[in-house]
């Protein structure tokens, strides 16, 4: 009887399969009739019709965390990412691994349409990852070919029970960002970004691992102004409550001035190291227009430092010669500096940037101008609330060369470095001139004994240079005098007749 049983619910589990197979073709088949012969616009509402019509039916909720917002990369999705690979089990079977030539450690992340099981205070949540191409777009390589380019938008889906839905808001999220945070401080590697003009992606920021060894400790510096920088730096990042309650953009500015060689880019990359803050190099030379740079400086993250090198032949000061020049000028040359204004960074659009209401998007930024002129600048660029803190890179003194002879050649004793000493009181000699000469050789007698001739060479090269000014002042001083008295005597001539 038992048999029978078994024989008579064989049929209607045969009907059951051959049933679900029907519905299955008949989905397909109706899904590839829409896909080809309905418009997009009743698709993507038949697609939301039967997902709203799901979604009643579901105690679920479902977040989305997209990889940018508004031109900015979103902190949720990069600390979710960085929370994820560091908490991925087994249940992954594809993995996104990475690894740059200057990193020890290999990276790993959940690979595009990946799962991720997590559990969080007994509850359980789902992670998705998710990528959409965008439509393709037309652009003008260096050649002047049309080139087509496409791009992907990523995006984190956090699945959940939706009674949950204020716990995530209040505990699982901060905790990710907190988890991340600390993550990020362990393990960051400083980066320097660039400006890639040729890339056809909304990011134009290229990066590389920042390797420069350069630290207060060994930066040849007077101790009193590496004393005062540290501090600055200090005070500054702890300083957040403050800068919103006086109403003030939380940045800062800093102009390094002094001749080439004095160790410019060595504190730059000093400051940076000690912050654990990523440097945007920027060239402004290669910046096409007002609206790219400030698409530039949207992009930029913060707790970075934005650089700006040699500003004095960096930017052209269109609009700053017209409110010079004269009233006609002005008026015949309207339309012709229009034109210009939309091809080149002009000077009220770069302050804008970096002192009116652009540059309140972001926080804890240090901008960094440099300079081997400074008399050449503008003074409206340089006022206070724009470059806050003036350093002259000075030539080396002798507690910089003494720190010098440290670092190169592990000494602190020698018979030649007072002599040297003296010499550097009164020869004009740059840090990277000092540091060459120690490089050439290990032993200090030799390096010590090379510098001494250098310097010497030097001195030697700068009494000639002020003995040939004196007598070209000395000639010009004559020839001066011998047109005065031909001058005199065609006066007392000309009075006489």
């Amino acid at each position: 009887m038992s048999l029978s049983k078994t024989k008579s619910k064989i049929p209607t589990f045969k009907t059951i399969v051959s049933t679900i197979g029907s519905v299955a073709t008949a989905a397909m088949v109706i899904r590839s009739v829409a896909r080809d012969y309905l418009p997009p616009e009743f698709q993507n509402y038949m697609y939301l019709s039967v997902r709203k019509f799901i979604n009643k039916f579901s105690t679920h909720l479902t977040m989305v965390i997209h990889e940018s917002v508004d031109l900015q990369t979103n902190p949720i999705y990069k600390a979710a990412e960085l929370y994820i690979s560091s908490r991925m089990s087994t249940d992954i079977h594809r993995l996104k691994v990475t690894k740059s030539s200057n990193e020890k450690n290999i990276g790993v992340a959940m690979e595009v349409n990946e799962e991720f099981i997590d559990v969080y205070n007994e509850v359980t949540f789902t992670w998705l990852m998710n990528s959409k191409k965008c439509p393709e777009r037309k652009c003008y390589n260096d050649e002047g070919t049309v080139q087509s380019v496409q791009s992907d938008i990523r995006s984190l889906e956090l699945t959940f029970h939706q009674k949950h839905k204020d716990m995530v808001l209040n505990e699982y999220l901060p905790f990710i960002l907190k988890h991340a945070e600390e993550r990020n401080h362990e393990r960051k590697v400083v980066k320097l970004f660039m400006f890639d003009g040729r890339s056809y992606s909304r990011c134009k920021w290229m990066s590389v691992n920042l390797d420069h060894p350069a630290t207060f400790e060994t930066l040849a510096m007077d101790a009193d102004m590496k004393e005062m920088v540290m501090k600055d730096l200090d005070r500054f990042v702890e300083r957040r409550e403050y800068y919103k309650k006086v109403g003030k953009a939380w940045k800062r500015g800093y102009l390094l001035y002094g001749p080439p060689g004095t160790g410019k880019s060595s504190l730059i990359a000093a400051m940076a190291n000690y912050l654990n803050f990523d440097i945007y190099d920027l060239e402004l030379t290669d910046v096409k227009s007002n609206t790219e740079l400030r698409m530039l400086l949207m992009a930029t993250a913060n707790r970075s430092i934005l650089v700006v090198e040699d500003i004095d032949c960096s930017v052209e000061l269109h609009d700053r010669l017209i409110a010079r020049g004269d009233l006609k000028k002005k008026m015949n040359s309207t339309t012709e500096n229009s034109t210009k204004s939309n091809q080149h960074v002009t000077l009220s659009g770069f302050l804008n940037f970096i002192d009116g209401l652009w540059s309140s998007c972001g926080d804890e930024r240090i901008i960094i101008f440099t300079t081997n002129h400074k008399e050449k600048l503008d003074p409206a660029l340089i006022r206070p609330g724009r470059m806050d803190v003036h350093i002259h890179m000075s030539y080396c003194t002798p507690c910089g060369f003494r720190l010098l002879v440290s670092n190169y050649l592990g000494i602190t004793q020698h018979k030649l470095l007072e002599e040297i000493e003296e010499f550097i009181r009164n020869v004009e000699v740059t840090p990277a001139e000092v540091a060459e000469q120690l490089l050439k050789d290990d032993d200090p007698d030799i390096a010590l004994g090379g510098l001494v001739e250098f310097i010497k060479s030097k001195k030697k090269d700068k009494d000639q240079t002020k003995g040939k000014t004196k007598e070209v002042i000395d000639l010009a001083a004559n020839m001066n005098d011998k047109n005065q008295q031909e001058e005199n005597k065609k006066t007392i001539s000309i009075s006489t007749s």
